[in-house]
């Protein structure tokens, strides 16, 4: 990984890849920023029903768009919290961006999701300390991570 200070304060708020108290705050700023849809299209906010409890939350997120398709991915590898809930809900879920949009979201098989991984580090900077590629290497490097970052296909009604 690389070694810059804002990467290794970035790596800080998400100690053990989980968000810490700092990372939380930031998340729950950046989740009603991203739904207002000021930003460009690729920021996000998911809304997942909880897996425990069944409440709905809210996470941040940048969206990789690849081959004419957008894609989710787990900045924090397979534990993230957002991944364990969209598979407990069987890939059902919501996109916020000014209204809420209904969404399905299908993993995709580890094998292919490399040039979407190299493709998200271009396109969503915060994430580049947490991967442990450069953006600019192959996408034969980004094979040997695939399996460790869920990638998401965002499938919409419209």
């Amino acid at each position: 990984m690389q070694s810059h200070p804002y990467h290794q304060r970035l790596r800080a708020m998400y100690q053990g890849r989980r968000a810490g108290p700092s990372a939380r705050r930031y998340a729950r700023v950046w989740a009603a920023v991203f739904s207002w849809g000021v930003l460009p299209r690729r920021w996000v906010t998911l809304e997942v029903p909880g897996r425990r409890t069944g409440r709905l939350t809210r996470f941040p997120l940048g969206m990789a768009h690849w081959q004419g398709q957008w894609y989710l991915v787990s900045m924090l590898g397979n534990e993230c919290n957002w991944v364990a809930n969209v598979r407990a809900a069987d890939g059902r879920a919501r996109l916020r961006r000014r209204t809420a949009l209904e969404c399905s979201l299908r993993e995709v098989p580890a094998g292919q999701r490399a040039p979407i991984l190299k493709q998200y580090l271009n396109e969503v900077p915060g994430a580049r300390a947490h991967i442990p590629v450069d953006r600019h290497a192959s996408v034969q490097s980004f094979e040997t991570i695939a399996a460790q970052y869920p990638v998401f296909l965002v499938t919409t009604a419209t």
